[in-house]
């Protein structure tokens, strides 16, 4: 994104005929909140005076203590293009601070500016790359979301065949008017769904950005008649969405993953930060993977990862090294969903990364099989670990890993608290597979 002092702010405001300025930020569960103000109050908002109810924001401080103010980054200033052309809308990414000015320990943006102080102590810079998938879904007469599509493409597909195409392109469009760099799109290889790539950037401009294509997707697809879910798993019987995250560090304008001198062209800090997301997946399962349904999507044969491996091409592991080297070698993440806090889940991957990386950790050796089929005895006799199951399972590995713990900080309690309340509220729910296999029988 483009870097914005102060009075380019107000010159564009003026220029542009900015009427309304979103104050956006992110809660504990990854849900995208604002707060508006009319242009008059700009100063007012770049000075950070825009207060908010911190004890109305689930996870978030209680109401003895309830103010807080939100702090814009100038550089995330862009005026939303597919708001009106007269009385045009702006947005600006907000951090959450408390009254004293300190930064707000239970601000995922904050969370995430801690642990990238850590890289940057090392001297190294962190740049991730996101793959989102989603479906577009028809609505019914009433306007509600259904799980129809009248799509029939598959991958890569165009269109006819895609009826998503032209969603999708304003979608891409609206991102790059807002300096946001798209890589690629296509439909993916469910009908309905499709994928945007967003070129790499620095981890809190990666986790911003992500923010901003999901609430783009959401907005365009609206527009257009259609509804946009990133939920994890909405068809039983088709792949579900995932969002790979594609990690590099740089240091002094160098990828410190590549090593032109090893046989697989990976340095041994990549496979030490390799090691170490191997060590944590089971811990960070919960943040990268938050809600009770992203555990549906991640089951043998249908695109998500399972067990804790990594390969240098085998798409069924969950680390893999994509095929550039040089200043494109990459580590990527295929178990995170689009359904999680972006800048926890980074938060949290980095910590692991870097704990492989402190205690030079060795991963184990790659697997190149397909893992989808190999048999349980083969996995058992490979010593290889699986993801957890189920959330309730993720939520304990998390709440027993103190890396990632750490990486949250103070807050992880409250997460923890309010992912076992959606737990506990699931298991009371009655499916309709249950009624189906036993109302009759029994």
């Amino acid at each position: 994104m483009e870097a914005y002092r102060r009075e380019d702010i107000l010159r564009l405001i003026r220029e542009e005929d900015v009427q309304f300025i979103r104050m956006q930020f992110t809660d504990l569960f990854g849900q995208l909140k604002n707060v508006a103000v009319t242009a008059s109050q700009i100063q007012r908002a770049l000075d950070g005076e825009i207060m908010l109810d911190g004890s109305s924001i689930q996870g978030s401080v209680r109401v003895e203590e309830s103010d807080q103010y939100l702090k814009p980054d100038p550089n995330t200033f862009a005026i939303l293009p597919w708001r009106p052309q007269y009385g045009k809308v702006a947005r600006m990414i907000c951090s959450v601070h408390n009254p004293d000015g300190s930064p707000f320990d239970g601000d995922p943006r904050n969370v995430l500016k801690r642990e990238l102080k850590a890289v940057k102590d090392m001297g190294l810079t962190l740049n991730v790359g996101p793959e989102l998938e989603f479906f577009l879904f028809l609505t019914d007469e009433d306007g509600n979301p259904s799980t129809r599509t009248a799509d029939k493409a598959g991958y890569f597909d165009l269109g006819p065949l895609d009826h998503g195409e032209s969603t999708r392109r304003e979608v891409t469009l609206a991102l790059e008017k807002m300096g946001i760099a798209v890589e690629a799109s296509h439909h993916e290889a469910a009908a309905g769904q499709h994928e945007i790539d967003l070129k790499y950037a620095d981890a809190l401009t990666a986790a911003d950005n992500i923010m901003t294509l999901k609430l783009a997707v959401k907005t365009l697809a609206q527009k257009n008649g259609l509804h946009a879910t990133f939920m994890p798993k909405p068809l039983r019987d088709a792949a579900g969405n995932g969002m790979h995250i594609n990690f590099s560090l740089f240091q002094n304008g160098r990828n410190v993953f590549y090593d032109e001198n090893d046989p697989e062209k990976l340095s041994l800090l990549a496979r030490q930060f390799i090691a170490g997301l191997l060590e944590h997946a089971q811990g960070f399962c919960a943040l990268a993977n938050p809600l009770v349904n992203s555990y549906k999507r991640m089951v043998a044969g249908y695109e998500a990862p399972c067990c804790l491996t990594w390969s240098s091409a085998n798409r069924s592991a969950l680390i893999r090294i994509p095929v550039p080297r040089g200043q494109g070698t990459r580590v990527e993440l295929r178990s995170p969903d689009p359904a999680c806090n972006p800048y926890l889940t980074l938060a949290a991957c980095l910590a692991a990364g870097l704990d492989g990386i402190r205690r030079e950790l060795a991963p184990p050796p790659e697997i190149a099989g397909n893992l989808y089929n190999m048999p349980p005895e083969e996995l058992a006799a490979r010593q290889i670990r699986n993801l957890p199951a189920s959330l309730e399972d993720a939520l304990r590995a998390m709440e027993e890993d103190p890396v990632v713990m750490k990486a949250l900080g103070p807050y992880a309690v409250r997460y923890l608290e309010g992912k076992r309340q959606e737990w506990e509220e699931y298991k009371k729910q009655i499916s309709q597979w249950e009624l189906d296999q036993y109302l009759v029988a029994w």
